[in-house]
């Protein structure tokens, strides 16, 4: 079984109570290795008043909360039934599983919010010699030097001007030779 994401519907103003709830249910019930991440996503909004400036924390998605489960009839049952949980985006009816979301959506709105989907096996090693294929540096070769897979980058000496210059780059920026 794979890991998905899925919108979960809350009752308006109960997202973050839905979150805690959840983890909660999470530790006590023992589903740790059904029911992952949890995310209200919020972005910082700045408000001015009275000429003060002010910054708030807005719901990007009102009444909504994400949750990465492994979708079996337990973990969807410890989700729909934690207080303050409506329901399932994407189902059908009160008893039918629900439609996850696609890679490409949750990956956007994970991006969005500053948390990238970490999902990139990398057969990189460190000293290898690869090809920068975009980018200031494309076409250029060199040899990897550190792999930050938390991050999705990695550092690069790159022979430029008769010498070894660190580059950062991203996975995606470069081939192996």
């Amino acid at each position: 079984m794979e890991k998905n994401w899925y919108v979960v519907h809350t009752y308006s103003g109960y997202e973050n109570k839905v979150k805690t709830n959840l983890e909660k249910r999470v530790e006590t019930m023992g589903m740790q290795d059904k029911i992952f991440r949890v995310i209200v996503p919020e972005e910082e909004e700045t408000d001015i008043k009275n000429g003060k400036k002010k910054t708030v924390k807005r719901k990007v998605f009102p009444g909504y909360v994400l949750v990465e489960i492994i979708m079996t009839d337990d973990s969807w049952y410890v989700v729909r039934n934690t207080p303050g949980v409506t329901g399932f985006v994407g189902s059908a009816g009160s008893g039918s599983k629900p439609t996850p979301l696609l890679p490409e959506e949750i990956n956007s709105i994970l991006k969005t919010l500053g948390v990238e989907e970490k999902r990139i096996d990398i057969d990189f090693e460190l000293g290898e010699t690869v090809r920068v294929k975009e980018g200031p540096f494309a076409n250029f070769t060199g040899s990897i030097e550190d792999i930050d897979k938390d991050k999705g980058k990695l550092k690069v000496l790159v022979n430029m001007f008769g010498r070894d210059t660190p580059v950062e780059l991203e996975f995606t920026q470069i081939d192996k030779l």
